[in-house]
């Protein structure tokens, strides 16, 4: 498989209705959003759904979900550990770091993707990766409404003394509708460094089409989140003539004349600008 040669950039559109895309932990689990109004999602958020698509298509991940593990591995250095070459590495008093970060790409596609720090306690080396796919937080194009509804149980969870009231009161909070937009990189240099390969770029693209694949949750029920536009841009070269931050303000979405509060994504209208020599393939959810 030859390493990636050319210089990728990318911008995603994506729609939530009546769902919490990217609940804050430290605000209720609300959906996230910045202090003018509009709603983000975090690139943690982004990549943990890429890495469970790439799981989905049957490659061997390092990061996994508790959830979705599927080597039997309880940790991160458990799972390093089960591999016998990273092993062996690990024990020599004089480690290869270089060796050891090569073992690993070739080992999971995410380590040599998003890169990985390997820093465990017992073990001698630590040993740093930067990965070549870079994604950035995506924020909606308009503020966003977050509505907030209460809900009860209607079994109670323990009996006796300990147990609650079965109408004990909770909470629930969404997105009625939100058009997100976020924006990412392929660095070829990094690529020669990691060993990520074409094959790898597509499958991350595979993955950017498909992002909310077997991702439903009580929170974002199937069909409440969908991709609706992946604007791919393959450069003619490694280091190319136009930087990552023109390529990705070719992307136009603007709220359509007459429409104050957007309900559906056919009220913005979206056009693509261009720059000679760089034509996108789009996919079109």
């Amino acid at each position: 498989m030859a390493v990636l040669e050319n210089k990728i950039d990318f911008s995603v559109i994506l729609t939530a209705k009546n769902a919490n895309p990217n609940g804050d932990p430290l605000n209720g689990n609300r959906p996230r959003e910045n202090y003018d109004g509009f709603g983000e999602i975090s690139d943690v958020c982004i990549k943990r759904k890429i890495r469970n698509r790439l799981q989905d298509m049957g490659e061997k991940i390092f990061v996994q979900s508790d959830d979705r593990c599927d080597d039997g591995f309880k940790s991160l250095h458990d799972r390093a550990k089960g591999c016998e070459e990273l092993a062996a590495l690990s024990k020599s008093k004089d480690t290869n770091r270089e060796e050891y970060a090569k073992t690993a790409c070739a080992e999971w596609i995410d380590v040599r993707s998003f890169g990985q720090v390997f820093a465990f306690k017992g073990d001698s080396v630590s040993v740093g990766v930067r990965g070549p796919v870079s994604i950035q937080m995506a924020e909606s194009i308009s503020p966003v409404d977050i509505v907030s509804m209460q809900i009860t149980k209607s079994v109670n969870g323990e009996s006796g003394k300990e147990g609650k009231a079965s109408d004990t009161m909770g909470t629930k909070h969404r997105v009625d509708f939100g058009l997100y937009v976020f924006h990412g990189s392929i660095n070829v240099q990094l690529a020669e460094k990691t060993g990520f390969t074409d094959e790898d770029a597509e499958k991350i693209k595979l993955a950017l089409e498909t992002l909310f694949e077997n991702d439903c949750s009580s929170a974002r029920p199937e069909g409440s989140m969908e991709v609706r536009r992946v604007y791919w841009y393959r450069h003619d070269s490694k280091t190319p003539k136009y930087s990552s931050a023109k390529v990705h303000r070719l992307l136009k979405v603007n709220l359509k004349e007459g429409i104050d509060r957007p309900r559906c994504f056919e009220d913005y209208d979206i056009t693509v600008e261009s720059l000679d020599g760089l034509t996108p393939e789009v996919f079109e959810g």
